[in-house]
């Protein structure tokens, strides 16, 4: 199995940066670049925690991405290979990486996000 950024659909797409996903054998490759930092914790309401409970593994292609933890704060930076177990909350500053995740823990986590999206542009 194989794909390429182009083949990878558009996941989210906002002002500040996109990310892709493509599904592959049970995981799901992620690509995500984003130009300015954003803090996505709000869109993780309504999880355990309130915190992604799906495990990532990643390369940071350029710049740095940041995942705290309920007792600590874990900083990736562009070269470093990664894994962010489940409990976490993503705050991605100006950055490319790649991740790959389980379907099925991606899949629940998404529909969680994507409601919270959702009403947040709701109530625009």
């Amino acid at each position: 199995m194989r794909s390429s950024f182009k083949d990878m659909a558009v996941a989210f797409e906002m002002p500040e940066g996109t990310i892709h996903h493509v599904e592959l054998g049970g995981m799901t490759a992620e690509f995500g670049k984003f130009k300015k930092t954003i803090d996505p914790s709000p869109l993780f309401k309504g999880l355990p925690n309130d915190r992604c409970q799906c495990p990532h593994w990643g390369f940071v292609i350029k710049g740095q991405l940041r995942y705290r933890f309920a007792d600590r704060e874990e900083v990736y930076k562009a070269g470093d290979v990664y894994y962010a177990p489940p409990g976490h909350l993503p705050l991605v500053e100006a950055s490319e990486w790649v991740e790959f995740s389980p379907s099925d823990l991606m899949k629940k986590t998404m529909e969680v996000v994507a409601r919270n999206m959702a009403a947040k542009q709701a109530a625009r």
